[in-house]
């Protein structure tokens, strides 16, 4: 009897700590609203990678490690051991303006980049974007302006109807979940998502 409610307990300890340990790696997503068309849809359930933009902090490891970091890295930057955010990731975030909500959104811009939207047409550091994934362009202007230290400038894919950095702002670091991973349901949609083409190009 002994034995059998030690092997119970066992394997409950040993299911709530895999439970624990895929929580901290993977977070469902539900995408809602139209503001990534046409790359995802309204409804598409995703699995989002939360480990892969894991980072520490550049202040924290001076303080650690006095005169051995960087002193740009020490105000305010940031080591990522698998990579940090790059453009055209598409990311799951907490909404600046309500960190209880989710938002999902493509990074156009990384930290010190100067953005511009003329007619819809984005620029980063002077140079047009080629972006293969919006249908059609916005119809507004936005900029120029640096990004902050530390944040990043998202848009949606579908340009006329996406709440976004052009309304709100640029998101900052710490409020980035994760990496849109792998879309489970509707099941023909089933598959990893792969990295967007994002190209600088000359105006047509």
């Amino acid at each position: 009897m002994k034995s059998t409610l030690r092997d119970l307990a066992e394997t409950i300890i040993l299911t709530l700590v895999i439970f624990l340990l895929v929580r901290a790696v993977v977070q469902n997503f539900k995408v809602e609203g139209r503001s990534m068309e046409p790359t995802l849809q309204n409804n598409q359930y995703l699995l989002v990678n939360k480990i892969v933009y894991w980072h520490l902090d550049g202040a924290m490891l001076s303080a650690l490690f006095p005169g051995m970091i960087d002193e740009s890295l020490a105000r305010g930057g940031a080591v990522y051991p698998f990579g940090e955010p790059r453009r055209g990731d598409i990311v799951v975030f907490r909404f600046p303006r309500d960190p209880s909500r989710d938002f999902i959104k493509r990074i156009v811009a990384m930290p010190g980049d100067t953005v511009e939207i003329r007619a819809g047409r984005v620029f980063v550091n002077g140079q047009f974007i080629h972006e293969t994934y919006v249908n059609q362009n916005g119809d507004y202007n936005w900029g120029p302006e640096r990004i902050s230290p530390g944040a990043y400038f998202v848009l949606g894919d579908n340009r006329n109807n996406s709440s976004d950095s052009h309304v709100w702002g640029p998101v900052p670091r710490d409020n980035i979940i994760g990496k849109a991973w792998l879309s489970y349901w509707p099941f023909d949609q089933f598959g990893v998502l792969s990295d967007s083409a994002f190209a600088f190009a000359a105006l047509p």
